[in-house]
């Protein structure tokens, strides 16, 4: 049932190496080896047959596909981590507002079957400050309650608080401080909206029926101005092209906050947090990291003062 979809060699390169979530316990190295058979299994479970050559993110396979009735889908199969988990579950909430249409999941196999968007028109080919519109104006339409099954921010603040707290002698110990003090005021304030956490340029793709489509939700029950770091330390080229890097990083998250209806000190706040976090994160893989953890302290500095 496979036909000729061959594993690409960058997902291999990505996925290998990585630890296995201790809610699910499979490692990157034992989800490559299942792959083959999960794709044959869900190619049967929906009666789909290969459509094209597969294309991936940073922890997924996509296939492009066809059904009985030759309707062209896409089949996503998730190596299992918590982030990806509810996927289906904000999709199904969605229904194809602003985001992909889910057609069917296999939630315990972490294979869902999508509406087939255009992967040859993302958001990426458009300046970065009109994406950044995008992306507030698919935030809007996203916008909705979080139901009670979504993990929250609030569960997770505990752990970031840990994090920031570790000495650290690759992340400045000021940065860390106001990242702590920032988290503690914040994470009372979310309000229970339903988000997608990796809401950028990369994740969004174009269609036929609408000119936009967010992909790929990491769904949390928050607040929206928590999701707008990503447009924001993503398109490094970008950045490295602008005079000031701090007019340019505070430029791109006003854009999506005034299209997106944010709070702006809660925008500058949430995104100066999710900066340093990622530059702590970083440091535990040094010197491999250097680049981006470096990156991510510059534009933290860019966002030490409220957004005006």
């Amino acid at each position: 049932m496979r036909g000729d979809v061959i594993v690409p060699a960058t997902l291999i390169a990505t996925v290998a190496g990585r630890e296995a979530d201790p809610d699910y316990g499979v490692s990157g190295g034992e989800w490559l080896a299942q792959l083959p058979r999960r794709l044959d299994e869900s190619l049967a479970r929906w009666g789909l047959h290969v459509d094209g050559a597969p294309r991936h993110g940073e922890c997924a396979l996509v296939v492009p596909v066809r059904d009985e009735e030759l309707t062209p889908l896409a089949l996503k199969l998730t190596w299992p981590h918590v982030e990806a988990a509810q996927e289906h579950l904000a999709l199904r909430l969605w229904d194809g507002n602003g985001a992909v249409r889910l057609v069917s999941a296999d939630p315990h196999g972490f294979g869902l079957l999508l509406e087939r968007l255009d992967a040859d028109r993302p958001l990426t080919q458009a300046p970065i400050l009109e994406a950044c519109e995008v992306i507030g104006d698919l935030m809007g339409e996203l916008d909705r309650p979080a139901t009670p099954q979504f993990r929250t921010l609030a569960a997770t603040a505990d752990g970031w608080t840990d994090s920031l707290s570790a000495p650290s002698e690759f992340v400045p110990r000021r940065l860390r401080e106001q990242a702590a003090s920032h988290l503690a005021d914040l994470v009372g304030g979310a309000s229970g909206r339903l988000v997608h956490e990796d809401l950028h340029d990369a994740n969004v793709l174009g269609s036929t029926r609408r000119t936009w489509l967010a992909i790929d939700p990491k769904p949390v029950s928050g607040e929206w101005a928590y999701a707008v770091a990503p447009i924001v330390w993503n398109r490094p080229d970008a950045a490295a092209r602008a005079t000031s890097l701090r007019t340019h990083a505070r430029l791109r998250a006003q854009i999506v906050a005034d299209a997106a209806g944010l709070d702006l000190e809660r925008v500058g706040a949430w995104t100066f947090v999710r900066l340093v976090l990622n530059a702590v994160w970083a440091a535990r893989y040094v010197p491999a990291s250097d680049e981006f953890r470096g990156r991510m302290i510059a534009l933290a500095k860019a966002f030490t003062d409220p957004l005006d």
